[in-house]
């Protein structure tokens, strides 16, 4: 897929459209933006608000031997989203396969450029709807992208809030949050920002490596940096209002957000790494799907899906009519983004090779023992 693909699912997603835009200047349609578009989102009317930028928190998910300096991945991508059995749909998803193709710093990037984005709203979508549409604009405009990518996309996370915090100044009727995952590939790097309950899950030759970590209110790291920030968590919910301990938008719910902080941040956590030939797909998923997929089961279930149809669009439509009939009750959203044309090859257990040998000693108990059994 060559193209920016953005939008929500094609049988469900009638209702998405619905509502007010998430910029009160700017009209929202869903559409496949090709190459020969401009590079930026179809928001051309945004606000840019200089953001306050902390230190950025950054940790492998697992760090892959970097044996094959030479792979570049061949990226194909697709997505699928359903409205479940909600009664709105407030899932938004970017897919772009090479999204630098008419950027002056294509020539400075040796491999592949791609960005891809789920977007989880709650209370309303129009956060997700800005956020789909601002969080790519803003990773492009700052000066020092492709160069120190995860301050770069730290800084989008963070502008992005703050910009839609000043859109809901002029429209109150905006008022909604989002959580938001994305994932940056140039080249053979792998970066996965989060910010929220979204997950994405590498495919490492059969093995499910978690690139995000799930920001819930309860988790120890997350409960200790709300507390410090004023907040509490209370059965599991922050403040007793929301399940997710890291989100954009929200500025309407008191005590969550400040413009010198609170207890509701939009800074996401980061995770890279290099990828290789072991590398297959990854997956990208609201939190629908992880609702009723382990990691490891998803993984496996998607493989068996590529190895039938190598189709990343016909994967992700696979894995939502699967939480389906697991009775998930959120919406579903899901990308399959394949690192190579191939589709996974079956994998052999090794056999284990154990010399087994009797001594002199045990060859006579053997014996013995069989001399009895014909008497």
């Amino acid at each position: 897929m060559e193209d920016i693909e953005e939008g929500v699912n094609e049988s469900e997603s009638k209702s998405s459209i619905e509502g007010l835009p998430p910029n009160p200047t700017a009209t929202i349609v869903y559409r496949q933006i090709t190459r020969t578009d401009p590079l930026v989102l179809p928001c051309k009317n945004s606000m840019k608000i200089k953001a306050k930028l902390s230190d950025v928190y950054a940790e492998p998910g697992c760090i892959i031997e970097d044996c094959q300096s030479d792979f570049l991945p061949e990226l194909r991508s697709g997505a699928y989203a359903d409205i479940g059995f909600r009664s709105t749909m407030e899932d938004v998803y970017i897919c772009a396969d090479n999204f630098m193709q008419n950027s002056a710093l294509k020539n400075h990037i040796d491999g592949p450029s791609a960005f891809y984005a789920v977007f989880d709203g709650h209370g309303g979508k129009h956060a997700a709807d800005f956020a789909c549409h601002h969080l790519l604009k803003f990773i492009l405009e700052d000066e020092t992208f492709p160069s120190d990518i995860e301050r770069v996309v730290t800084s989008a996370f963070l502008q992005t809030d703050n910009a839609f915090a000043e859109a809901c100044t002029l429209d109150a009727a905006l008022a909604s949050g989002t959580t938001a995952l994305a994932v940056v590939v140039i080249g053979r790097l792998l970066v996965v920002a989060n910010a929220g309950d979204c997950r994405a899950v590498l495919c490492h030759r059969g093995k499910a490596i978690e690139m995000s970590r799930d920001h819930k209110p309860a988790c120890s790291k997350e409960k200790k940096r709300i507390e410090a920030s004023g907040g509490y968590v209370c059965d599991g919910y922050l403040n007793g209002q929301l399940n997710v301990a890291r989100a954009l938008g929200d500025w309407h719910m008191e005590g969550m957000k400040a413009r010198d902080g609170g207890p509701l941040s939009a800074e996401p956590e980061l995770m890279s790494t290099k990828l290789t030939a072991k590398d297959e797909f990854l997956i990208i998923g609201c939190d629908g799907i992880w609702d009723v997929f382990r990691s490891q089961n998803a993984v496996d279930f998607a493989r068996r899906r590529l190895q039938e149809h190598n189709n990343p669009t016909m994967c992700s439509k696979d894995l939502v009519d699967e939480a389906l009939k697991r009775k998930s009750g959120d919406n579903l959203s899901v990308i399959v983004v394949c690192f190579q044309q191939q589709p996974p090859p079956n994998l052999v257990a090794p056999r284990s090779r154990v010399n087994r040998s009797f001594s002199a000693e045990g060859l006579k108990e053997l014996q013995s023992f069989l001399d009895g059994l014909g008497n």
